[in-house]
């Protein structure tokens, strides 16, 4: 089932095919003048099954060209019922993307690596056909997820990985040639244990790992948490330094703080610069997705880097092509309990905000012409918290509500830059680095309003801007093998 252009949820500056399923980014690679996002595909329905790679190139992250699908399970081969998640690199004229194979007839949380390769800008993969490594290491109770990278001469690699001691893992490999590997053991290894200031813990196996390394100052370990029996949790990241093969660093600490983020995936671009898109899923019943057509989306490209200790994330500065039309611009100061309204805005836009509060203070989206249904951003002093909170953001009662919270400091203004796209929305704390992604699904369908608010006795001085978002252009496919490009709607 296509989705229409007037499905008032489906994002349209968010990366996505036009139907069915996606999870994690796959093969993030920036490879002969092209940045190359793929993804986790069921090109057959809008549920998690029957998982392809979905293949896009983009010269410049604005215009994307789907390309055909890059992997496909082999019915009678090592990834008979799927080809999971894993990572690709750029060796001289060819891709080579690693990744997890999957066959219902071996345990399901043990999924050995093999690779495939393009000679032709990744228009076709060739499957290697057998597992790269055959043999997994003992005491390996979960097994998944390569991520390879250069370094110097050779190539290094990372697994993720739950051990029969209780702790989870990043197991290190190593190669001279991309074909003959060598297990050097554990990269990074914990019990669970809090992450930051959470109640969440590091789980029982780490999925996805990723890794920053600096070649100056610490790195950064991203690693996405799995526990039993729930599965997938949090997107957790370590920031410390590598000494002889192993990673020593800190306490685990959130690399987003909202819901819907999970299997972050790094990509070295040109320049030195690092980019990271993430799976977010849906917060909403699965036989609504359904019933639409589609499920999940690619988050904005971030710039990602270490600074002062800490993971520092914004949105690619490509993005500021996506702008449009001015909608919004507002300032002064307002005396709780007292609303400023701040103007209209479409279903997709771009926001930027200066928020000088005394107290428990913010912005409000209001998407119905009566406010009932709306969207808080607002900044708690006291908790030196900025919160987000959904559970009026949709009169839908399918719709997932929720409370959640990032550490702002207090005693100084709080810059924002938000991006909201029809049923996703990214806050990005330009004052720490830190971001807070969550999925909202609006049902007003007038225009929606932003207004300034503080609580009773509370004063807010603000500077607000917003600019319509335009969509990504999504070429036509060269090939019939590809997924047809979809009709964007309007913002």
């Amino acid at each position: 089932m296509s989705t229409t252009p007037r499905d008032p949820h489906r994002p349209v500056a968010h990366l996505r095919p036009p139907r069915n399923w996606i999870n994690d980014p796959n093969g993030l690679v920036f490879h002969d003048g092209h940045y190359h996002v793929s993804y986790q595909y069921n090109p057959s329905g809008a549920t998690h099954a029957n998982m392809h790679w979905g293949h896009f190139r983009s010269p410049d992250l604005l215009t994307w060209e789907p390309l055909p699908i890059a992997l496909s399970p082999n019915p009678d081969g090592v990834d008979a019922d799927g080809c999971f998640s894993g990572n690709a690199v750029s060796d001289g004229d060819r891709l080579v993307a690693f990744y997890s194979a999957h066959r219902e007839d071996r345990s399901p949380q043990h999924q050995p690596i093999t690779c495939a390769v393009s000679h032709d800008g990744g228009n076709s993969f060739r499957p290697r056909g057998e597992l790269l490594i055959p043999e997994l290491p003992e005491g390996c109770t979960m097994y998944r997820d390569p991520y390879v990278w250069q370094d110097g001469d050779g190539w290094r690699m990372l697994v993720g990985a739950a051990l029969a001691d209780g702790r989870a893992a990043a197991l290190l490999y190593d190669s001279p040639d991309l074909e003959n590997w060598t297990y050097r053991g554990p990269f990074a290894a914990r019990r669970p244990e809090p992450v930051g200031g959470t109640e969440e813990f590091t789980g029982d196996g780490w999925e996805c790992p990723q890794y920053l390394p600096a070649a100056d100052g610490p790195g950064a370990l991203l690693f996405s948490t799995w526990t039993e029996p729930t599965g997938p949790q949090r997107v957790a990241v370590l920031i410390g330094e590598e000494h002889d093969g192993h990673f020593k660093a800190g306490p685990a600490v959130p690399a987003d703080h909202g819901p819907d983020c999970y299997a972050p995936a790094l990509l070295r671009a040109p320049g030195g610069r690092w980019l990271l898109w993430g799976w977010s899923w849906e917060a909403r019943d699965e036989a609504w997705a359904v019933a639409d057509g589609w499920a999940g989306v690619l988050t904005l490209p971030r710039e990602i880097h270490v600074d002062d200790g800490t993971l520092r994330q914004q949105p690619a500065t490509e993005l500021l092509a996506l702008r449009g039309e001015h909608a919004v611009h507002a300032e002064g100061v307002t005396d709780g309990p007292q609303r400023v309204d701040l103007g209209s805005v479409g279903r997709a836009f771009d926001l930027t905000a200066r928020l000088e509060p005394t107290g428990n203070a913010g912005l409000r989206l209001l998407t119905t012409p009566d406010g009932s249904e709306y969207l808080d951003i607002r900044v708690d002093t006291d908790a030196g918290e900025l919160v987000v909170d959904r559970d009026h953001a949709s009169l839908d009662p399918r719709a997932r509500g929720g409370s959640y919270r990032m550490p702002c400091p207090s005693g100084q203004p709080v810059e924002l830059r938000v991006a909201v796209d029809h049923s996703i929305v990214e806050i990005f704390l330009i004052t720490t680095g830190q971001v807070l992604t969550l999925r909202f699904y609006p049902t007003g369908q007038g225009p929606w309003r932003l207004e300034a608010r503080s609580a009773s006795g509370t004063r807010l001085g603000f500077a607000v801007d917003a600019w319509e978002l335009h969509p990504l252009v999504i070429k036509e496919p060269s090939t019939g093998t590809a997924e047809p490009a979809p009709t964007s709607p309007s913002p």
